[in-house]
């Protein structure tokens, strides 16, 4: 019996979109900003910003330096890429409903500590029981230990719990685990699988 939801946060709950971010800085650069856009979005400087063991800051500088030519715009996308990030729209809802039918509501994220700016920011994260992020773990999904560290945490058995990520990998991660997992879609799709999976 499913008794516990557990959220991603990016592209789940709220969008960030790096592109908007650096469309304000770039117009009509595009070959500029898919540089730019290049060293941010790197597997390399994700993974260093998520495991949270490097400070973004010293991320930004280390790569300023190693990339003079987007300098300027890698200071603009630090002081200016929160004010991209939008709460997801309808997912509020489907919590909210959820939540009253007696779910317990968790979040599991990959983010740096950037993360408490946005959740401060929207009333969603308010609707959750407990979060592990991953900057805070030196952990990333879809590591093992990231979502086990969920479970010890909160006193979760892992085939009571259902989570959903945008990325196929942390779906898989969470399945190796023992949860149930599902790609997330939309909200009304997630919200149908729900219903498909722990309202049998």
């Amino acid at each position: 019996m499913i008794k516990n939801l557990i959220f991603d946060f990016g592209k789940v709950l709220v969008n960030h979109d790096l592109h908007a971010v650096l469309e304000h800085y770039f117009k009509e650069e595009k070959e500029a900003m898919e540089r730019c856009m290049a060293i941010l979005a790197s597997p390399e400087f994700t993974e260093a910003c998520d495991r949270g063991i490097i400070p973004l800051d010293e991320l930004i500088r280390e790569a300023q330096h190693n990339n003079p030519l987007c300098s300027e715009a890698l200071r603009f996308f630090r002081d200016n890429y929160l004010a991209e990030v939008t709460e997801i729209e309808g997912m509020r809802e489907v919590l909210s409903k959820l939540k009253a039918k007696g779910f317990k509501l968790y979040g599991l994220s990959n983010w740096c500590s950037d993360v408490y700016e946005v959740m401060h920011k929207y009333e969603i994260f308010n609707l959750l029981d407990g979060q592990v992020i991953s900057c805070e773990e030196h952990l990333v999904k879809p590591e093992k230990e990231i979502y086990l560290r969920l479970c010890e945490r909160y006193g979760l058995e892992p085939a009571e719990c259902l989570f959903t990520d945008d990325r196929i990998e942390n779906v898989e991660g969470a399945k190796s685990v023992g949860m149930n997992a599902v790609l997330f879609t939309s909200p009304e799709n997630y919200a149908a699988d729900v219903e498909r999976i722990c309202m049998e």
